[in-house]
């Protein structure tokens, strides 16, 4: 199906990484968009509302910042920080806003909410990741039409200092025999674009969703051949990790001994052909962004 028309969608963490992908997408594809954002002079806030973005101010700890938001909107976005973010958010903090964003959109009558949650969420996941459980159990029994995205490692992550891929050796906390699966950031907001425009498909569904998965050897070789340098692995233990966050450290504990993250990359290219491999991504814009790095 088409895109929005014109409909109205609320992007909460529209000045983040998620949430400006999905604001981007929505814009490309014919929605009109309602960044929320407690910053509006801010340099992400700016770049949205050059896009066309309409930039709202609004706090997700502020459910009156949300009923002024949500009001005549199509659809919202739901995503919150948690305690893998950065900085990390309370557990209780982010379940809160979670609950917020869902309450306000049942008060505004919104015939749609995406939510992204994350990859392996369950029951029996983690203290890191209860905290979205419970946000999509709240979701769950809200009475609203939801779609429950729960995507995979951002393959963006490998441009950022943290797996010290600018000293030349990826640094990697996950098992040399457990393939990470990865996913575009850019793809995420295809998939949140998908659900909004074809809700007879993707309402009351969850959707893992990844493009890729790789050992960790494997990811160091494609960083290798994308940017020209020679960029070896090491396998950071679990409890070096743990010095210096608990939460993170007890995610890639679960994820090394379920093997993965158990998305399946078949339904979500079914649903999505055009999602990128890593390789894909590197091509055609990760490569750049990983070479900067070594500047």
């Amino acid at each position: 199906m088409a895109g929005g028309g014109g409909d109205v969608v609320l992007v909460t963490g529209a000045t983040g990484n998620q949430g400006g992908a999905v604001a981007a997408r929505l814009l490309a594809d014919g929605w009109a968009v309602r960044a929320l954002t407690r910053d509006p002079a801010g340099a992400a806030a700016r770049r949205l509302a050059d896009q066309g973005a309409e930039i709202v101010v609004g706090d997700l700890a502020d459910p009156q910042s949300l009923d002024v938001a949500a009001k005549g909107v199509h659809g919202v976005f739901s995503v919150q920080r948690g305690a893998l973010g950065y900085p990390p958010v309370p557990f209780a903090d982010e379940v809160a806003w979670g609950r917020n964003v869902a309450d306000a959109a049942a008060r505004a009558g919104v015939r749609h909410v995406v939510h992204a949650s994350a990859a392996g969420v369950g029951p029996a996941a983690p203290r890191a990741l209860a905290s979205k459980w419970e946000i999509e159990e709240y979701l769950r029994g809200s009475g609203l039409p939801v779609t429950i995205l729960r995507p995979v490692s951002f393959m963006e992550n490998y441009a950022s200092p943290a797996f010290g891929v600018h000293t030349g050796t990826l640094a990697s906390p996950f098992a040399a025999d457990v393939a990470e699966q990865l996913i575009a950031l850019d793809d995420i907001g295809a998939f949140v674009a998908l659900a909004f425009a074809d809700p007879a498909r993707f309402a009351e569904r969850t959707l893992a969703i990844a493009g890729d998965e790789l050992r960790p050897a494997e990811t160091a070789r494609a960083l290798s051949r994308a940017t020209g340098r020679d960029i070896g692995h090491v396998q950071l233990p679990v409890d070096v990790v743990r010095a210096a966050n608990e939460d993170f450290a007890d995610a890639v504990a679960f994820v090394n001994e379920r093997g993965g993250y158990g998305a399946d990359l078949a339904t979500a290219r079914a649903l999505h052909p055009g999602l990128m491999t890593f390789e894909t991504w590197l091509e055609r814009r990760g490569a750049a962004l990983v070479a900067a790095l070594f500047d």
